[in-house]
């Protein structure tokens, strides 16, 4: 799905990033707020998007499962804006994409209310190139964990938001499309890293409503592997620490300091740099960084043929979204 960027890059950006101010927020009176977050249903949608098999683009799985979130949400009484777009890949593949943007505005909330972004990607890796047997790796992932896991806690906290009236700000949910068609590892192409995230890119440049604006956003990539643990990524230091702090503090709050631990992990290239960069949002990635796995630092079954069910975890998509519960109802 996404690289560690270079490692010149990154101690350049380290560098940057380390000379922001956290905003410091006292958890001395911070209480948890909010319902209770439903593993068992974001597990469950989890498992509907997986049903639908690899939603690779231009395939009829990728447009039937397209089909079903914008319908979820739909079901959850938000405006729903399909955008369509033809973005070229890689390899010059013409790839029939759609970004779901869902939009939740408490009843009687004015519109100039202010705005939280939550995203994640939806589509699936075409090519399982990280597998240890190279027979797989031009076989679709079934994308569980890279994918799936981030659009099912996106679609349980918008059922708990439609419920709800006593938000102080607007909610846009978006689903990005062509994020996982980077350049293959078995390819001789250069991998620049524009490859990756093209749904986000061609938002960010083209939003769904004009001259939109959100207080911040947060990426959720990866929230649902067994033993994860999310440290904070160094490009959302780089970007927006104040939101790392906030989203940090609510996992505290909420009794899962533990899976966010207070320590950097790498820098990754994923669907939150086009939004910093081109529309000047602060948003942060909560993706997982495994310390001690030979295999990838996103984890055992990042893009191989078992990213699949068996390896999605209840208690790590508990953990992420009740901590976004927190961060979305603690807003004013």
């Amino acid at each position: 799905m996404r690289h560690l960027i270079i490692l010149l890059l990154t101690a350049v950006l380290f560098s940057c990033g380390n000379s922001k101010t956290a905003t410091n927020v006292s958890m001395e009176t911070a209480v948890a707020v909010g319902p209770e977050f439903s593993a068992d249903s974001a597990y469950a949608y989890c498992k509907a998007q997986c049903d639908f098999g690899p939603r690779t683009m231009n395939s009829e799985a990728h447009d039937r499962c397209g089909e079903w979130i914008a319908s979820k949400f739909r079901q959850f009484g938000l405006q729903v804006t399909e955008q369509n777009a033809i973005l070229k890949g890689y390899d010059g593949t013409q790839l029939k994409a759609t970004n779901i943007i869902a939009s939740y505005t408490p009843k009687g909330g004015q519109a100039t209310l202010p705005r939280i972004l939550v995203c994640a990607h939806w589509d699936s890796r075409p090519w399982a190139d990280n597998d240890p047997d190279s027979a797989n790796w031009r076989k679709p992932v079934v994308a569980a964990n890279d994918g799936a896991s981030g659009v099912a806690v996106i679609l349980e906290l918008a059922r708990l938001v439609s419920k709800t009236d006593s938000l102080g700000v607007g909610i846009d949910f978006v689903c990005f499309d062509a994020e996982d068609w980077g350049v293959p590892q078995w390819s001789d192409a250069s991998d620049t890293g524009d490859s990756w995230a093209l749904g986000a890119q061609h938002w960010a440049a083209n939003p769904h409503a004009k001259d939109y604006k959100a207080r911040f956003g947060v990426l959720l990539d990866m929230v649902g592997g067994s033993g994860a643990k999310f440290y904070r990524e160094g490009m959302s230091m780089h970007y927006a620490p104040e939101i790392v702090e906030k989203v940090w503090n609510a996992a505290r709050v909420v009794g899962y300091s533990s899976m966010f631990p207070n320590s950097e992990g790498g820098m990754v290239t994923d669907d939150h740099i086009p939004v910093n960069e081109k529309l000047n949002i602060p948003t942060i990635d909560v993706i997982p960084h495994y310390d001690s796995c030979p295999q990838s630092s996103f984890g055992p079954t990042w893009h191989t043929v078992n990213d699949t069910m068996e390896n999605i975890d209840p208690n790590t998509l508990k953990a992420v979204g009740q901590t976004m519960v927190q961060v979305l109802f603690s807003e004013k």
